[in-house]
């Protein structure tokens, strides 16, 4: 058998999307000959804790964790809420930062390159270098972000003759948050170098989506496959689903993704038909931004709201298939058309309907529409939008709302692990 080293920040009993991938490569791996070796922090600083994440381990993975300093551990005596908001990419829009998060905002931008976990890099490589050459392991894997993993895997390259992976989860310098992070021009030609020099060394990179691959062509030559996020086959009960016309957003709801249209036709529709009045619930389960639930009541649909809050990955999942419509919202803008929410996959697994609002050209709305699980919508198409809000919610009162999805085998974790497994093996 096989065996491959992977070097992940995000592991149980981190909770959230980031952990999810390679919690789950992991736990495939071994049925295509590939042991896998999973290298993690100690004792992180994660934004989101899920400690019921720790049974799914797989037990044919060996575990090695090791210290971490991370500078979120001293700042957070200022505010330790905000860090842990910060640090999960929860950035309040500019006219919103007080001058405390504004400070902390430029430092994690400009001081910490690529990120707060560079402090892990040197010891990492130190311990590494000695643990691959003992245990005969000529492939590592990193996963990013934090891109810092990437600059371990750099640096393990240049030191050892081993085959390197640089695994993608969302872009670097294009990433949504990317722009508000205050960055100086030598903090972004910084990023954009360590971003280069990542791209050009690695014997492989994986990406999740079509145009993230794109965006990565014209920085490098070395070769680039696509592996999406995908779901888990559950064996878990159908619950029954809620007797409310419940809309759920399930997942961070952060401050980019404030989609004025739904909102406004949700209002529309409440002060216009009393039967939609009467059934409609908006569910927001996750960690949500005060100013997502600011807008909601601007638009008078504090009513309607029930705000669950962060609750476990299963939870989440009895939530999915429990609600009438489910909301997969993206940030307006063209750096986030490459972006696919890890959830997407779950939704689609859900048999529910899939309401979903990002910019055009994303990658995610020509999934959704291949597998015929929902419909998408660019951020001008308010009467669209109302309009099949309006049909989702006549055929509620019918007992006829489903889904008819196709083509999902593909998205599935085990057969997404074994296209992982043929890249393994490619020499």
């Amino acid at each position: 058998m096989k065996k491959v080293l992977i070097i992940s920040y995000y592991f149980p009993p981190a909770g959230g999307p980031g952990v999810q991938r390679w919690l789950k490569f992991v736990k495939y791996l071994p049925d295509f000959n590939i042991e896998p070796v999973v290298y993690a922090p100690l004792n992180p600083t994660y934004p989101i804790i899920d400690s019921d994440l720790i049974d799914e381990i797989s037990s044919q993975t060996v575990v090695i964790r090791k210290k971490i300093f991370e500078p979120y551990g001293l700042a957070s005596l200022f505010s330790k809420s905000k860090i842990k908001s910060i640090s999960a990419g929860n950035i309040p829009s500019q006219r919103k930062q007080t001058a405390l998060e504004e400070f902390l905002i430029w430092i994690r931008g400009n001081v910490f390159i690529p990120d707060a976990r560079i402090f892990w890099i040197k010891p990492s490589v130190r311990f590494l270098k000695k643990y691959l050459k003992a245990n005969h392991i000529d492939t590592v894997i990193t996963s990013g972000p934090p891109h810092s993993m990437h600059l371990i895997g750099l640096q393990l390259k240049k030191k050892l003759e081993l085959r390197w992976i640089a695994d993608f989860r969302d872009p670097w310098t294009t990433i949504g948050y990317h722009k508000s992070l205050k960055l100086s021009a030598y903090a972004e030609n910084k990023h954009k170098s360590l971003e280069q020099k990542v791209l050009q060394s690695a014997d492989l990179i994986i990406v999740t989506s079509k145009n993230t691959k794109l965006e990565f062509e014209a920085i490098t030559e070395r070769p680039i496959a696509v592996i999406t996020n995908g779901y888990d086959v559950t064996t878990t009960s159908k619950p029954v689903l809620d007797t409310q016309f419940s809309l759920a957003h399930i997942g961070s709801f952060l401050p980019g993704r404030n989609p004025t249209i739904l909102w406004q036709s949700l209002s529309e529709l409440v002060r216009e038909i009393p039967e939609f009045e009467k059934h409609f619930e908006l569910k927001l389960i996750g960690t949500i931004s005060s100013e997502i639930i600011e807008t909601i009541h601007a638009y008078n649909l504090d009513k309607y709201l029930n705000v669950i809050g962060y609750v476990s990955h299963q939870e989440a999942i009895t939530h999915q298939k429990k609600s009438q419509v489910l909301l997969l919202i993206e940030i307006n803008s063209i750096e986030t058309i490459s972006i696919i929410p890890g959830k997407l996959f779950e939704y689609m697994v859900s048999e529910r309907p899939i309401i979903a609002i990002g910019p055009r050209g994303s990658d995610f709305a020509e999934i959704i529409t291949d597998t015929n699980t929902g419909v998408f919508f660019v951020y001008d198409e308010k009467a669209r939008l109302k309009s099949v809000i309006l049909s989702y919610f006549n055929q509620f009162l019918s007992g006829k709302l489903c889904v008819n999805a196709v083509g999902l085998q593909q998205y599935s974790r085990k057969n997404l692990t074994e296209k992982l497994a043929h890249l393994i093996f490619q020499t």
